[in-house]
């Protein structure tokens, strides 16, 4: 077996099937020509009423008692499983499973699963099982404006564990993680209820969060439709915590790109443990801050005096594009991601087969490796900027269509110039990050 690989993607730029400048320049000159041919073509919003086509058949199927309650047992098998082979496993990476399930068929895994089945993680969501099995007749209020808060608070703190602490991968530190996060949440949603898990479990927060751009949904009236996956994306609340949470994701994938930089390598690789945390904490927090400060500046620098009347939400302008950050958030995913999962995930099934360090052979894979071969650098480097671009030009798409429904057309371009500044520097910053070395 081999040990856990560093997160996340691939190496340099000699990867590149392209010149480095010619990717930069290609994806963001994508992104200028998407916006000024919807600026000329698209003057009417068409996402914002979209109904959608109702899926009755399969929402019988998915709504059906006995379906439930196979997800929640599915759910609860999965994080005894992940609880048992992180606290009793052997305590070495290389030999135990649970860090791997964790940062790749779990944090990784969350996102084929929400933009192929839509919202299904709230189903099989085992927090949520176990706070409803505590019995309770009434429930708190939830905290006035607490918003979406609780949940940038526990992303921050799992993102810190991945990206900051130099122990995170060891079994016994997942452990300790996992079984902290589970009990203030379920602590949490035995006091205020189900509504909890909505507004305050990081992981079911973020999984809903990508499940609004699935083609698979929930309507208004919570019933189970087909529909386009930007309609679905426009649906996203307008909360002042949810624009933390999605500038917290983009801001700390930043922060993974430069923390793989042979300069910052250099910099740091001296630094004793206490140091150490010191400047990738400092590191991890400055990157939130610049994306949060581009997101904000571009959004208010569209001019709030010319919106219609009305039509602003709880979070004002930052609020009403937070959701062009959705597909942004998943390139960027997709592209510090994909070659990590491709390869760190098939340690993850090998490791299954010994769950607990003892010398078993349970599923048949004691000679089994990871094959490092399937995938080739230059389609990895092609995933990833494909990704970042095509993130950023559905972005696009979405500011445009909430721009129209904000905006009188005689206005429209205008006001979108300084958000089109933003995304174009954050196509470019974002194929430097996961290509340079």
């Amino acid at each position: 077996m081999t040990l856990l690989l560093p997160l996340h993607g691939i190496g340099g730029r000699g990867d590149l099937p392209v010149p480095l400048w010619l990717a930069i320049y290609s994806a963001a000159a994508a992104v200028a020509v998407s916006f000024f041919a919807l600026a000329a073509f698209w003057s009417k919003p068409r996402f914002e009423q979209a109904a959608g086509t109702p899926l009755r058949r399969l929402a019988r199927v998915v709504d059906a008692r006995p379906v439930r309650w196979l997800l929640k047992a599915i759910g609860l098998v999965a994080l005894v499983l992940l609880l048992a082979a992180a606290w009793f496993g052997s305590d070495s990476p290389s030999r135990n499973p649970a860090p791997t399930w964790l940062y790749v068929w779990i944090w990784v895994g969350i996102i084929p699963l929400s933009l192929i089945f839509g919202p299904v993680w709230r189903l099989a969501n085992p927090l949520r099982t176990l706070a409803a099995l505590a019995p309770r007749k009434s429930y708190r209020p939830l905290p006035a404006g607490i918003a979406y808060w609780p949940a940038v608070a526990g992303l921050l703190g799992f993102l810190w564990l991945e990206l900051v602490y130099p122990q995170g991968s060891e079994p016994r530190v997942v452990a300790a993680f996992v079984t902290a996060y589970a009990v203030v949440n379920v602590g949490a949603g035995i006091i205020y209820g189900p509504r909890w898990f909505s507004i305050g479990d990081s992981f079911e927060v973020y999984a809903e969060v990508l499940a609004k751009l699935s083609p698979i949904g929930r309507n208004d009236e919570r019933h189970l439709v087909l529909r386009n996956p930007l309609a679905g994306l426009a649906s996203l609340p307008q909360e002042r915590g949810m624009v933390g949470l999605l500038c917290l994701l983009l801001g700390s994938t930043a922060f993974d790109g430069v923390s793989r930089w042979s300069a910052w390598t250099a910099l740091t690789g001296e630094l004793g443990t206490a140091a150490h945390l010191v400047v990738y904490t400092v590191g991890l927090l400055v990157a939130v801050a610049v994306v949060a400060a581009l997101f904000l500046l571009a959004t208010r620098a569209t001019g709030a005096a010319r919106i219609r009347p009305g039509s602003l939400g709880k979070a004002g302008l930052p609020g009403a594009f937070v959701h062009s950050l959705v597909p942004i958030a998943i390139g960027y995913a997709v592209a510090h991601y994909f070659s990590f999962a491709m390869f760190q995930g098939q340690e993850g099934l090998l490791l299954a087969t010994d769950p607990f360090g003892r010398g078993w052979d349970l599923l048949g894979l004691g000679e089994a490796r990871i094959d490092y071969a399937f995938l080739g650098t230059g389609l990895i480097a092609g995933v990833q900027i494909g990704a970042i671009v095509l993130g950023h030009v559905l972005g696009v798409v979405s500011a445009h269509d909430r721009a129209t429904q904000l905006f009188r057309r005689r206005q429209l371009r205008r006001a979108q110039y300084p958000m089109l500044a933003a995304m174009v520097a954050f196509t470019a910053g974002g194929i430097a990050l996961v290509t340079a070395s």
